[in-house]
């Protein structure tokens, strides 16, 4: 039996997106943008992102509506590889995740991908 590999891995469809997401490690407080968005984590862009297996503190959601405060842990990196990059950033794995904070990402996710209006579907 082959493993899977790359985007055959991913078992939930991820959806482009664009919202603000505010996060932490300790002390360190940075503010970025959500580029895509699964049930089961986000990507976040960031030129400097943090190790693999860094725990993260999130803040993020829709506009007009309460904020998702959740854990979650550095999957993978796409670290800066020069100034033409496009992409670089970190994928982050869900954690700890109560069922009201479950809900509220699924009802997330569901929403964006009703209105995703690229016509593309999602990215995997």
């Amino acid at each position: 039996m082959s493993e899977k590999k790359g985007r055959e891995r991913r078992q939930n469809d991820r959806y482009p997106t664009h919202i603000q997401v505010d996060y932490s490690r300790g002390d360190n407080f940075l503010f970025s943008y959500i580029e895509n968005i699964s049930i089961m984590g986000i990507f976040i862009y960031t030129e400097e992102p943090f190790a693999v297996g860094t725990e993260l503190q999130m803040r993020f959601g829709r506009e007009g509506e309460p904020p998702l405060d959740v854990q979650g842990t550095v999957a993978w990196v796409n670290p800066m590889r020069g100034i033409d990059d496009i992409n670089p950033g970190m994928g982050v794995r869900f954690e700890n995740l109560t069922p009201e904070a479950r809900e509220q990402i699924v009802n997330l996710v569901q929403s964006i991908a009703y209105l995703d209006d690229t016509g593309e579907g999602p990215l995997n």
